[in-house]
């Protein structure tokens, strides 16, 4: 099994980004549109959000355009981190709408004002909402084929504004059948309640980019494989990491070996390792292994067993698993 099986395309990245931002603004005239005959306030909510589009996809496209460039002497590890500040601002700007939203919907309980043209108002949420759907779907498929969490982040927000649309097609239908007026603050409150949690997810993903929270599920499928590939001179790998710049990957560890290894074999040994890794992660893909001499205790549980050094006989095999190859510290039985 391995990830990131196509290179990103940095140019079909921005055309996605560019395509979603030029209907996403068609979309805000439509919705506005929608509200000024209408004066629904659960529309209005929608046609707030399609601001925040606006907003977050032109950051988005800014931030993937920065993305793109390659690294340099104040940047060493490249421009990857926009794309975690990019959504991070995203999810803040959504967490923000839905926030307005319900204050404006809850202030219309106690002020309610007028509805009307529901019929209009319904034909042109139809319409936003499919559209919106669609794009969402393209975004989605282009940020994971392209590892960018950008437009991953702006394909759910737009596939989360199709799913409102549901609830408010359903809502507005409603009103127009029974005339209760009251139910249009409802639905609005709670579109901005899953609004705002869309946003929180959002924030929660690219905060922990920014962090470089660990990513278990990826570190686990690379302990796995190398503990499935590992070869005698490879006493254990430990202090394993991995830290992710946009759609780049860096991966470090340390590997111990023979302590009577000269230059040379310890560099294809440390290559090897590189090269199981790759089949893992086989595009944009940064390692720096540091290998570690073995110790007279290692020999109880190495699998070298020609080895001409031993110091004490083999006892017994340790697998590799997460918690012993992320520890700072060689695998040594008691």
């Amino acid at each position: 099994m391995s990830i990131a099986q196509q290179r990103p395309d940095n140019k079909e990245k921005l055309l996605v980004q560019a395509f979603t931002l030029f209907i996403g603004c068609l979309l805000m005239g439509v919705k506005f549109f929608a509200f000024f005959k209408t004066g629904s306030n659960a529309i209005l909510t929608d046609a707030l959000e399609s601001i925040i589009n606006i907003v977050a996809g032109g950051f988005g496209m800014y931030s993937l355009y920065l993305a793109s460039k390659p690294h340099d002497e104040d940047h060493p590890y490249g421009h990857g981190k926009i794309e975690f500040i990019s959504a991070s601002i995203e999810g803040s700007l959504i967490l923000a709408a839905g926030t307005i939203m319900i204050i404006k919907s809850m202030y219309n309980f106690f002020i309610p004002v007028s509805i009307g043209h529901l019929d209009i108002g319904l034909v042109l949420i139809v319409l936003s909402g499919i559209i919106n759907y669609f794009l969402g779907t393209i975004a989605i498929k282009s940020g994971k084929r392209n590892s960018s969490l950008t437009l991953i982040a702006s394909g759910e927000h737009l596939k989360a504004d199709a799913y409102t649309t549901i609830g408010l097609l359903v809502g507005l239908g409603f009103i127009l059948l029974t005339g209760i007026l009251w139910l249009d603050n409802v639905i609005a409150i709670t579109l901005g309640i899953i609004i705002i949690i869309s946003g929180y997810r959002i924030l929660k993903k690219s905060v922990a980019g920014i962090m470089d929270e660990a990513d278990f599920s990826l570190l686990k499928l690379v302990v796995v494989h190398l503990n499935e590939n590992r070869r005698e001179n490879w006493m254990d790998i430990h202090n394993l990491r991995i830290i992710k710049f946009g759609e780049k990957i860096h991966i470090d560890c340390h590997t111990t070996i023979p302590w009577y290894f000269n230059a040379m074999e310890v560099h294809e040994e440390l290559k090897l390792v590189e090269k199981n890794i790759k089949e893992i992660i086989p595009n944009n893909l940064e390692t720096f292994i540091h290998a570690d001499p073995c110790l007279p205790r290692c020999c109880k549980s190495c699998m070298k067993m020609d080895c001409s050094q031993r110091v004490y006989p083999f006892e017994k095999k340790i697998e590799w698993t997460l918690e012993n190859v992320m520890k700072d510290e060689k695998h040594l039985l008691e």
